[in-house]
């Protein structure tokens, strides 16, 4: 009879950055990209940011793949429902990691930013690790469900956005209505809504709105 065993080991994996963290520094984003994405792209969405005042971290997912069967395009995903407890806290060891190597300064906005999958990630790494940010950006994506307000008391400021394309083929108008019904019952401060005309899209220019 076959059997599933565990084991644990030391792994690798990279991220990526845009900018340089300084004095001038106003902004340090740590953004979580969707389905099919490397973060070494992904990260260039926000290049048009200003360069002085905003610092990119960009996690990238461990899960990577060939998109098509050119075995050209390399796609990444954070994790999937097989063995999802296991896969969500080895994804929230890592982004520990990638923290402690950054080891932020305290004074700076932090700006957690999930586009699509990235969504889960974000938000279940803040709710189980507590990690303290002033902005939450929820972009093209869904909140888990299994979330309550107890999560998100500890930030009793945060402020939070959704932003989503009019045209997205994943988020329809029913899906929106619930989702920002269900933000209002667990983050402690009502949404901010951006849309935008488009799909299932990252959208630079919305970006641009949130350190205005």
């Amino acid at each position: 009879m076959s059997q599933t065993k565990k084991v644990t080991y030391q792994t690798t994996n990279t991220y990526s950055t845009l900018n340089t963290l300084s004095s001038k520094t106003k902004n340090i984003w740590i953004v979580c990209h969707g389905i099919g994405f490397l973060s070494k792209y992904f990260i260039s969405y926000f290049k048009d940011l200003d360069a002085d005042e905003n610092y990119i971290i960009a996690p990238q997912a461990p899960s990577k793949y060939y998109q098509n069967k050119a075995y050209k395009y390399v796609g990444a995903s954070w994790l999937t429902k097989e063995n999802r407890d296991i896969e969500i806290e080895n994804v929230l060891n890592y982004l520990e990691a990638v923290m402690n190597i950054e080891n932020l300064p305290k004074d700076k906005r932090i700006i957690l930013l999930g586009f699509s999958q990235g969504v889960s990630i974000v938000t279940r790494w803040m709710a189980k690790r507590n990690i303290v940010c002033d902005h939450l950006v929820i972009h093209s994506g869904s909140i888990p469900t299994e979330f309550d307000a107890t999560n998100f008391r500890y930030l009793p400021n945060l402020k939070t956005t959704i932003i989503f394309g009019d045209e997205d083929e994943y988020l329809t108008p029913n899906k929106i209505k619930s989702q920002l019904t269900y933000a209002q019952s667990i983050f402690p401060n009502s949404p901010e809504l951006i849309e935008f005309n488009g799909g299932h899209v990252m959208h630079s220019e919305s970006l641009e709105k949130l350190v205005q």
